[in-house]
């Protein structure tokens, strides 16, 4: 009986006994167990063996699934503009924030020729609907009094989605008498850089985020290309450069190195120095129509001369306009297309009277083609075409 009580009283006082011993590494190691609590408590027999050291875990290894390859954002890359000629071409740059942009990008694509110079003119806000708030017609009036350009790039219509007020009163946008009031300014514009033997590039709009907006900005951009064809100006076509597979607006798109980059910016309107620099080469190549490297020219080749067509009424015409033109006159068609009507009156010259084809003959497309810009004709409701005198 003495020998239970003295081992159950060794149990009791072998607890202190350590403690007295070994007080600051027992501190030590509760301040440790402390600061790595797992949650677990702790045993006497921990206390007096101490606790059984844990193998550690083997790390895991993290599995790295390869990214997508997602578009490029970036800048791209700075060139360095070398020093212009004294007598280099001016190539003024005007219209609304969309030229503002262009302008960079142009001078970026050209920052090598030292035979031409970029003047940008852009005007923010601007258009040729609210002439209160910046007037076109008068500005232009006005550059070409003080002949400092050559040749000129417009790029403007994302702000003439408005009221238009003239003389001849208040039209909503889009309307009939709105287009008519509309069309009036733009040939207003152009006939004053014809006159003056100023070449003009004309840049069409780009589709639009809003599927409302981009379907009134085609229009507008469709009064443009038809004005832009009755006085001479090279129109410079964008819309297809910057959809998707399925014709739609896309905010990526090739670049011109091929590679998937950001095209538009976030307002869904405007395009990014990535989109300008690829708007820079397509509209280089109407450029090329009168800029030959060291001067420009506006003597443009009629492809109907000593012709039977060449009697026919026609504005002047050049670049994709030619080919309207032929494709009217029936001197050229599509392959699979029927013979047209029209197409032999055109053997024999009359000399009684001069055969005529509506302007608005030559932009018509059928709804659905790539050209017809939103307000395309019907086939079936088509007029048929007069018989040319034989």
């Amino acid at each position: 009986m003495r020998a239970l009580w003295l081992v159950i009283l060794l149990a009791l006082m072998l607890p202190l006994a350590v403690a007295t011993v070994s007080t600051a590494a027992y501190a030590q190691e509760r301040i440790e167990v402390a600061q790595n609590n797992s949650g677990e408590r702790r045993t006497l027999f921990d206390i007096l063996f101490g606790r059984k050291k844990e193998q550690p875990k083997p790390q895991q290894q993290k599995r790295t699934t390869p990214r997508r390859s997602s578009p490029s954002v970036a800048a791209p890359v700075k060139v360095n503009t070398i020093e212009k000629a004294p007598d280099a071409t001016r190539l003024l740059v005007i219209g609304d924030s969309l030229s503002i942009d262009l302008a960079k990008g142009l001078d970026r694509f050209y920052a090598e020729d030292p035979q031409l110079k970029i003047i940008g003119a852009g005007v923010g806000s601007s258009g040729f609907v609210r002439d209160d708030y910046y007037d076109w017609n008068d500005a232009i009036a006005k550059r070409i009094a003080a002949d400092d350009f050559d040749m000129v790039v417009v790029a403007i219509g994302t702000n003439d989605r408005q009221v238009l007020r003239s003389s001849s009163g208040v039209f909503d946008p889009l309307t009939e008498e709105w287009r008519a009031a509309y069309r009036d300014r733009l040939a207003e514009f152009l006939s004053q850089l014809k006159a003056a033997n100023k070449p003009a590039v004309w840049v069409g709009l780009p589709p639009m985020r809003s599927g409302s907006y981009s379907s009134a900005m085609s229009q507008i951009s469709s009064i443009h290309r038809l004005v832009a064809f009755e006085f001479g100006a090279e129109f410079v076509d964008i819309y297809e450069r910057f959809v998707d597979e399925d014709g739609n607006y896309s905010a990526y798109g090739p670049d011109l190195n091929g590679q998937n980059a950001q095209m538009r910016k976030g307002d869904g309107i405007h395009l990014t120095a990535r989109g300008n620099d690829k708007l820079s080469f397509f509209a280089d190549k109407s450029i090329r129509t009168f800029y030959r490297g060291g001067g420009i020219t506006i003597a443009v080749a009629d492809p109907l001369e000593n012709s039977d067509a060449a009697g026919l009424q026609r504005p002047p015409f050049q670049g994709l306009s030619q080919v309207r033109m032929l494709e009217v006159a029936g001197a050229v068609r599509p392959l699979g297309e029927k013979p047209r009507a029209d197409a032999g009156g055109l053997v024999v010259k009359s000399a009684q009277s001069q055969p005529s084809v509506r302007l608005e003959q030559l932009m018509d497309a059928p709804i659905g083609r790539a050209d017809a810009f939103g307000v395309g004709i019907d086939p079936a409701a088509e007029e048929e075409i007069p018989q040319l005198p034989r």
